[in-house]
């Protein structure tokens, strides 16, 4: 499962460069990003093109976070060691890594602005440096809230949390409240209540969703299913109004609800990197997230996007690709190869979204749905648990090899 679509060969999508000679091997490649977009492009791009093109990865952290698995750092923030790995040692001996934030990108120049002053030239760039959390103009949220993008994310809500924990009692607890019910709300919300089950500590839980369902605008029967897990472990859901302002007191929901919190985590939704809005290309104007043809090129053609960082068009379908994991690994081995073919002058493929199911995990529990081959289309127990453990195993094994799968296995 979560294989990586047929790619159809899209001559309508190939293009010539005036000057581009196919034994021209010195084109510089660089990619933005050490997500799952940008870490399996890279792979990708190695083994296509063999030290044919120069290739430059800049992230502006040093590793390849297992982001969904990164709530589990909540709990346990001994995992992060099984679940990140360094760029240095992921990337060929070829690959040049910049550990640097990128500033600003030069169509025109063709140039890379990095936050150490320094600049890197391409000719070809793969933008996959993700989104950052919108926080949709809520007074208040962005100054009160943590939120759930990256490793240091996850260990400052653990701190959080704990630290909540020493100040309080059985007649006072520790209030946290997650807003979102998304993936990374539920799952939060799963570890956190682990967290607090293991430790015996006094905390309640709310995970708060404007909309009327957990897990909104998906299948009735997993929402079911989820919600009742979530019950099960002491969360109190609270769905079908808004946060409509924070304090660092409390989160006001509605009209009147009023909710005091010792710790606030916003999952709420993605927008773009800041500087994509000064990138002149195609994109959306409301998040600046960058659009591209179903080959991953934007309205530069020297310029490609994939993951987060994109709204990947897909042929037939009103809606974009999704923001998922999934969506993010199937993409970037096309997008990596896509990039070696501009490289051979070669027509590129388009790329098609094939959604595999998905497989949510709370705390040591899951529930599934929608997986290829299950025989029943939404379920839980122990085979949904194997599921959650194998999509993370396969991914490492693909980037890593069997021994990191092993080291990981037991805490995934």
């Amino acid at each position: 499962m979560w294989e990586t679509s047929p790619d159809s060969e899209a001559d309508s999508s190939s293009f010539e460069l005036a000057g581009h000679k196919s034994e021209n091997l010195s084109e510089k490649i660089v990619v933005l990003g050490s997500g799952y977009a940008g870490t399996g492009a890279v792979k990708q791009l190695e083994h296509e093109l063999d030290g044919e093109a120069e290739i430059t990865w800049i992230s502006d952290v040093d590793h390849h976070l297992v982001l969904h698995e990164s709530h589990r750092c909540i709990r346990n923030p001994d995992i992060q060691d099984k679940i990140t790995f360094s760029c240095e040692e992921l990337k060929s001996e070829s690959t040049r890594f910049i550990n640097a934030h990128v500033e600003n990108l030069d169509q025109d120049e063709r140039t890379i602005y990095l936050d150490d002053g320094s600049t890197v030239d391409y000719d070809y760039v793969l933008v996959a440096f993700g989104s950052k959390t919108a926080f949709f103009g809520i007074e208040g949220l962005k100054e009160h809230s943590l939120t759930l993008k990256n490793l240091e994310d996850a260990l400052e809500i653990h701190e959080a949390i704990i630290q909540a924990t020493t100040e309080a009692t059985r007649e006072d607890p520790a209030q946290v409240v997650i807003g979102g019910a998304g993936l990374s709300g539920i799952q939060s919300a799963g570890e956190i209540a682990e967290l607090r089950d293991e430790r015996d500590a006094p905390i309640e839980i709310h995970l708060v969703e404007g909309l009327d369902n957990v897990f909104p605008n998906n299948d009735p029967n997993v929402q079911a299913k989820l919600a009742k897990l979530l019950q099960e472990k002491g969360v109190n859901i609270m769905t079908g109004e808004f946060i409509g302002e924070v304090d660092e007191d409390a989160v006001y929901i509605g009209d009147d609800t009023e909710l005091k919190y010792d710790v606030l985590l916003w999952t709420g939704g993605i927008t773009g990197q800041t500087c994509t809005e000064n990138i002149s290309i195609d994109k959306d104007e409301r998040s600046n997230r960058l659009n591209t043809e179903a080959t991953f090129q934007t309205s530069d053609n020297r310029v490609f996007a994939v993951g987060d960082a994109a709204l990947v068009d897909q042929p037939g379908q009103e809606e974009p690709a999704p923001p998922t994991a999934q969506a993010a690994w199937q993409a970037a081995k096309v997008a990596g190869t896509n990039l070696a073919r501009t490289v051979h002058n070669q027509s590129l493929k388009t790329w098609t979204y094939t959604d595999n199911g998905t497989v949510i995990s709370i705390g040591d529990d899951a529930v599934a749905h929608g997986v290829k081959y299950a025989p029943v289309k939404t379920f839980e127990g122990t085979f949904a648990e194997y599921l959650k453990k194998g999509i993370a195993a396969r991914w490492l094994f693909k980037i890593s090899g069997p021994t990191s799968v092993a080291n990981a296995w037991s805490s995934m």
